[in-house]
């Protein structure tokens, strides 16, 4: 999707140093952290938010799943993460493109 902030980047259409990548997504900081380590993982695949998500997808989020670990080792988080996926206007979603908040680094508050 060309206006999208995230297939922008995800395209190089829009600079972002990357910290991770593969063939289904590729992890960058998030411009406004929330923590001192705070990390996006954006899906290659423009998906919209969580909602969409269904059966044909259950291999790319796995994989995304999957590599979240081995994300947070990368930037540093050896003593625990959180991870976070805003859905949605309500939820907190401000870019409709499906993402993964990875963060860490200190004391985060409690919900």
């Amino acid at each position: 999707m060309p206006e999208c902030l995230f297939c922008q980047i995800v395209e190089n259409q829009i600079p972002a140093p990357r910290l991770y990548e593969d063939e289904h997504l590729i992890v960058i900081a998030d411009k406004y952290p929330k923590a001192p380590v705070h990390v996006l993982v954006i899906l290659r695949e423009h998906i919209p938010s969580l909602n969409e998500v269904g059966p044909q997808h259950a291999r790319l989020m796995a994989h995304a799943l999957s590599v979240l670990p081995e994300v947070a080792r990368q930037a540093g988080l050896t003593d625990g993460f959180r991870t976070i996926i805003n859905t949605g206007p309500g939820g907190g979603q401000e870019i409709p493109h499906l993402h993964i908040h990875v963060l860490g680094g200190g004391r985060l508050p409690g919900f």
